[in-house]
């Protein structure tokens, strides 16, 4: 899948500047979420999206899907008064109304979105599923979809199962109408749902299957498939639409200009602060990655919980003596005063990744514990830096991944998404070329991940030496694929002179190990 070359950072920068401005609610808040349609949760302000990695096309297309998105959920805060699940057939159908309502009512405003709104559908028309592919009631909730929103349906329908969606469509339209002549809003549509449900014969909790607005990398949309779709939406749309121009919907051109100022600006920021501060260490170029193979939201929004006492810097601890008597610790037998003791860590630690062959089947799960480390290490204001080495075309490469001196970010996180595991262990070497960065910027600890045994140990252990001498503490972890080979592989590190070794058998156990080092130090 091809990523968008655009910093996820900077995206939702540019959704929140556009959702407050469409919807005129400066309190609104946007962030990516890992779950599988976009939702919008009017009590908390908040905008969750899906990925632009998500959408099919060119990288221009996706960006154009994601601001089209974008916008329908500005309206949605704008304009409804609740959005419903769409897990049942009431909450879909309900929120299909609102979505035409809701596009009527923003085009008096946005009249500029027009180009944008008919590109939008006709992608929406290449991704909706083919009926024929959907089973018992849902294929006539998924066929008003179409009917009502896109103009037209994807396979056929039994004629009877045909009327019923033809007439639903017709009542629909009527509703909608009525609502925007008369002001209504949701809560009156609310109440005509029944209506729709009783022409369609379907019950309120007939289960919908989540039809997401996206494929998977297996659909290949071509231009011809797109001028296809875009003759057959031009077409259904004209009459709400009025006049369409084909060729400006093509271009994109309301857009382009603000896409290509995006793009410049990204990559002045891509690589700002970075610099091989050692000729042995390179920087992963390449911008066109899907570095959201590698994020585990679960994984990070947990460790988050576990250590949030950390971002505040403060914990309550039970004292023999101090100011506040807990009269219940008392009776049970506990220190009976609490006190806040102020906890901080301003230890800088740099990370070195062993990228090597062996890690090659569970590279994946590897890296999404790493990303989680450094999610967290950013979120606790942590200064930390990362690395990661492989062998690139028969040569030891040492890769940075994130300098000490720049933000966590989503380029970092394309970094550490390329690096391939490829050769063997040659961590003398590695040491050798990372030894200027370490002179210059002295971390407290220099925390080693390996899973396996180094191909010089003696030389090894002669750069641990040296790096000691730095002042700097020298800690490695041993990753092993059971408990027995991970301890086997700690115990070995301990003889090469490290301060500090521990095994890991569970790769998501590794950012706790980490911040246990942290909290020690």
């Amino acid at each position: 899948m091809q990523s968008l070359q655009l910093r996820n950072d900077t995206l939702v920068e540019i959704a929140t500047f556009l959702a407050r401005r469409w919807s005129e609610k400066e309190k609104i808040t946007v962030e990516f979420s890992d779950k599988k349609e976009t939702i919008t949760k009017l009590k908390e302000n908040k905008i969750s999206l899906v990925s632009p990695e998500r959408y099919t096309g060119t990288d221009f297309d996706k960006y154009r899907q994601f601001r089209v998105a974008i916008w329908y959920e500005a309206m949605r805060v704008r304009f409804c008064k609740k959005i419903l699940s769409n897990d049942h057939a009431f909450g879909f159908i309900l929120n299909t109304l609102e979505t035409r309502r809701i596009e009527l009512l923003g085009r008096k405003t946005w009249r500029g979105m027009d180009e944008e709104l008919i590109f939008y559908y006709t992608y929406l028309w290449l991704y909706r599923p083919q009926l024929g592919n959907i089973l018992g009631k849902s294929r006539i909730v998924e066929a008003f979809f179409q009917k009502f929103l896109l103009g037209d349906i994807k396979g056929e329908l039994q004629p009877s199962f045909a009327d019923r969606v033809a007439l639903a469509t017709i009542k629909a339209k009527e509703i909608i109408s009525e609502a925007i002549e008369k002001k209504y809003d949701t809560e009156w549509l609310e109440k005509k749902i029944p209506e729709i449900l009783s022409i369609l014969n379907i019950d309120a909790l007939t289960t919908v299957p989540l039809a997401v607005p996206w494929k998977g990398p297996g659909l290949m949309i071509t231009p011809q498939d797109f001028e296809k779709a875009l003759q057959k939406i031009i077409q259904n749309k004209e009459n709400d639409f009025g006049k369409i121009d084909k060729d400006n919907i093509i271009s994109g051109k309301s857009v382009a200009e603000e896409f290509k100022v995006i793009k410049e600006e990204n990559k002045k920021n891509e690589n700002k602060g970075l610099g091989s501060e050692s000729i042995g260490i390179q920087i992963p170029g390449s911008t066109n990655v899907d570095e959201t193979r590698i994020y585990d939201q679960d994984l990070i929004s947990n460790l988050k919980t576990k250590f949030k006492e950390w971002k505040t810097s403060w914990k309550e601890q039970q004292v023999f003596a101090g100011d506040e008597f807990d009269a219940e610790s008392y009776v049970e037998g506990y220190k009976p005063f609490v006190v806040d003791v102020k906890k901080s860590i301003k230890s800088k630690i740099m990370v070195l990744l062993d990228h090597s062959s062996s890690i090659t089947e569970q590279q994946t799960e590897y890296k999404k514990a790493t990303l989680a480390l450094c999610e967290v290490l950013s979120f606790l204001k942590i200064k930390f830096s990362v690395f990661a080495f492989n062998t690139t075309q028969k040569q030891v490469v040492c890769w940075m991944v994130k300098p000490e001196d720049i933000k966590w970010n989503n380029a970092c996180a394309k970094r550490l998404a390329q690096i391939e595991a490829n050769g063997g262990t040659p961590l003398a070497d590695v040491y050798q070329k990372m030894f200027p960065t370490l002179k210059s910027k002295k971390p407290d600890i220099f925390l080693t991940l390996s899973d396996g045994e180094p191909s010089d140990p003696d030389a090894v252990r002669a750069m641990v030496k040296s790096l000691k001498t730095l002042g700097i503490r020298m800690v490695a972890i041993g990753v092993g694929h059971d408990t027995f080979s991970a301890t086997t592989i700690a115990n070995n590190l301990k003889y090469l002179g490290y301060e500090k070794t521990l095994a890991v058998s569970r790769l998501k156990d590794i950012p706790n190990r980490v911040l246990a080092v942290l909290q020690t130090s």
